[in-house]
C-alpha cells in the first residue's frame, strides 16, 4: 500500500526560518512547530503522528529537528516504524521503516541523538551562565511581569467579588498560575 509523503519541520522560535528544511522535496502535507526540542509537547508534532498511517512517508530534516532528547527520539521513530510508518532523516541520510533500518543506522540514530541531547545540554548551561553573569553586573531583571501592578490589583478585587480564577485569566490572557501567584498574599 503506498502511503503519502510527511514532512515535519521544527525551530525554536517563530522569529527563525524554516525555509532551510526539507527543501526540494515533493511532500503531500508539513508540519511545522516553532518550539524547543527539548520535550515532546508540541501542537504540529502531535497533530503529525495522529495523521500519519501505515504506509506513509515522514521526512525530517535532522535528528535533532524531531528531538533533543536521546529517549524521545528513540521512542518517535520506534512507534512510527512499529506503525508502518518509513522516517527519514535527510541531513544524516538515515531512514528507518520495517525492513529498512540497519544496524549501523539504529547506532547511529543513537550516537547522534546522544550528541543533539549534549548540544541542548550546552546550549542551557551557556545559559545559565550569561545569567548569572549578568546578574552579578546588575543587569539581568528577568523575565517582564505578566500582569501590570494595576492589573493585579483589579485581579484581587474580582477574585474578592467571586469571578473564577479560570475567568479572570481567559479575560487577562494569561495562565490560571499567574492568577494564583496574583492572588498570593505579598
Amino acid at each position: 500500500m503506498a502511503g503519502i509523503q510527511v514532512g515535519y519541520i521544527r525551530v525554536s522560535t517563530s522569529e527563525q526560518n524554516t525555509d532551510r528544511q526539507l527543501v526540494g522535496l515533493k511532500l503531500d502535507r508539513i508540519f511545522t512547530d516553532h518550539a524547543s526540542g527539548k520535550d515532546t509537547e508540541r501542537p504540529q508534532l502531535t497533530a503529525l503522528l495522529a495523521y500519519v498511517r501505515d504506509g506513509d512517508q515522514v521526512y525530517v530534516h535532522s535528528l535533532d529537528r524531531l528531538a533533543r532528547n536521546l529517549i524521545d527520539l528513540r521512542r518517535i521513530v520506534s512507534d512510527l516504524v512499529e506503525r508502518g510508518i518509513t522516517v527519514r532523516f535527510m541531513t544524516e541520510g538515515l531512514e528507518f521503516g520495517q525492513g529498512k533500518s540497519s544496524p549501523m543506522s539504529t547506532l547511529l540514530l543513537s550516537m547522534l541523538g546522544a550528541v543533539a541531547e549534549f548540544e541542548r545540554s550546552l546550549i542551557r548551561e551557556r545559559q545559565r551562565e550569561g545569567i548569572a553573569a549578568a546578574r552579578s553586573r546588575g543587569v539581568y531583571r528577568g523575565r517582564r511581569p505578566s500582569l501590570s501592578s494595576d492589573q493585579v490589583a483589579e485581579v484581587k478585587r474580582l477574585a474578592a467579588d467571586g469571578v473564577p480564577k479560570a475567568e479572570l485569566a481567559r479575560r487577562y490572557g494569561v495562565s490560571r498560575e499567574t492568577i494564583y501567584q496574583a492572588l498570593k498574599p505579598s
